[in-house]
């Protein structure tokens, strides 16, 4: 199955350019841009996104997936550092995350 989610662009008011926060990896700018991907998709599966540090956890039904965010890896552009992390907790969860367009895609 296939999920079209749209990107929360007031997210982008908080990127460490406009809004420094200290963290080096943007830590409000992940929690704005994790914010709507916190719903019930087809069938009554819930995904649930939460970060906590460094950590995301991606719930999806059943499935867990689990990413740190590295800023040494794949920054210091924390929407490349945030597009890994997801990509990473999402394969875990057994799905896959692309970020393209102002668009969220998550095939599970």
């Amino acid at each position: 199955m296939e999920k079209l989610i749209e990107e929360n662009s007031a997210a982008a008011e908080w990127l460490p350019e406009n809004k420094p926060d200290g963290s080096g990896i943007g830590a409000n700018y992940v929690d704005a841009f994790l914010k709507p991907l916190n719903l019930e998709l087809d069938e009554g599966v819930r995904l649930a996104c939460k970060r906590r540090g460094l950590k995301i956890t991606v719930n999806l039904g059943e499935s867990k997936g689990e990413a740190i965010l590295r800023r040494l890896e794949y920054g210091p552009d924390v929407r490349a550092i945030l597009s890994a992390a997801l990509a990473e907790a999402f394969t875990q969860a057994g799905a896959t995350c692309e970020l393209s367009g102002g668009n969220i895609r998550i095939v599970y």
